[in-house]
């Protein structure tokens, strides 16, 4: 374990979506995708997500590699936006990238980015905000 990393961040539920992604495939047809990179430490990650015929995201989807932060953080905000707008989605996202830069704290207000909220402690962390944010 990195000792720049609280224990908690390890916790059983982030280790299964670093082992056991649900949304880390090669999505065929994706309406839009976005590729991102961390140049201070190499994770690398391509994005996928389709639309449907009513306007949600219908399927979510992340290639690439890196660190186990990047991967967990993916696969848990893949899962995040699945039924939601765009617009929701791109909401989720900023509340996320303001939770890991320590920003917002309001547990509450956390509460809507469900597993995800458990990257909270990625704040304490700044080399560990861009694996996160990526």
């Amino acid at each position: 374990m990195d000792r720049s990393t609280p224990a908690s961040l390890y916790n059983a539920q982030f280790m299964d979506h670093v082992a056991h992604p649900d949304y880390k495939y090669q999505m065929d047809d994706p309406t839009f995708t976005h590729h991102g990179v961390n140049p201070s430490c190499g994770d690398e990650l391509t994005f996928s997500v389709r639309i449907g015929d009513d306007g949600r995201i219908e399927e979510a989807a992340y290639q690439g590699h890196g660190c186990a932060v990047s991967q967990a953080s993916a696969d848990m905000m893949s899962d995040l936006m699945v039924d939601k707008t765009p617009q929701e989605a791109i909401e989720l996202c900023q509340l996320f990238g303001r939770m890991v830069r320590g920003e917002e704290t309001d547990d509450s207000r956390l509460a809507v980015l469900d597993e995800a909220a458990s990257l909270k402690d990625v704040s304490h962390m700044p080399a560990r905000v861009k694996c996160a944010e990526l």
